[in-house]
């Protein structure tokens, strides 16, 4: 049995992949800061019949990501699906003239070094199984920089240069790197936005293993 495992779980859209990939026989491993929240949204896939488990790490803190995915994987099998969708602190979202050198380590450290930190703890192992997925959702300011939130435009600019550079050197590989760019936000009435219609796109990625960036609709 393999693993997908969530990095920034949460009840939207960690829910919804969970609930989606454990339907095709996936254990789940959430990974999120909150431990009560992860209990209850593991509680919630087990009574749906999906197994989960919860780890503790903040995605900022690289030693506590990695070491929440060596215990997922040493629980539940090898990482073969990798999402990383931690959602940004509000401190992120600054206009850029109000927006100084110190105020973007964190977006950074959480859409850079995060990233970095977690592909390279699971890769080794989907090389050993011979094939992998790793997941990057984000919003419209990765592709379309907004001066407003600027930590986050920065940030996700950052991470969408480092995606698109491992989807060219692993699909050699049997490993797909994907980018889902979601224009409105998870949520707010919009049929193709909501979680669940989102998740299957993403499962959609993972087993159709085309383009390295895909849009739920153009930008406007």
């Amino acid at each position: 049995m393999t693993t997908l495992a969530v990095v920034g779980a949460g009840p939207g859209l960690g829910r919804a992949v969970a609930r989606r990939f454990g339907r095709e026989g996936f254990s789940v491993a959430l990974i999120a800061r909150d431990p009560e929240k992860l209990e209850s949204l593991t509680a919630e896939l087990d009574g749906d019949g999906v197994t989960a488990a919860g780890f503790v790490a903040d995605a900022r803190d690289r030693a506590a990501l990695t070491g929440a995915l060596d215990a997922a994987a040493a629980a539940l099998g090898p990482t073969e699906v990798l999402q990383y969708s931690p959602v940004p602190a509000r401190e992120f979202m600054k206009p850029v003239l109000d927006t100084t050198a110190d105020d973007l380590v964190g977006p950074l450290e959480m859409s850079v070094l995060g990233p970095a930190a977690a592909v390279q703890d699971v890769l080794p192992g989907m090389r050993a199984l011979g094939r992998g997925t790793v997941l990057f959702p984000n919003g419209a300011s990765a592709v379309r920089p907004r001066g407003g939130v600027t930590g986050t435009s920065v940030a996700f600019a950052g991470e969408s240069a480092y995606a698109q550079l491992l989807h060219d050197a692993l699909a050699p590989e049997n490993i797909h790197v994907a980018q889902l760019i979601i224009p409105l936000g998870i949520g707010g009435g919009e049929p193709d936005h909501e979680p669940d219609a989102i998740a299957e796109r993403l499962w959609s990625l993972h087993r159709e293993r085309g383009g390295f960036r895909t849009f739920v609709r153009p930008l406007p």
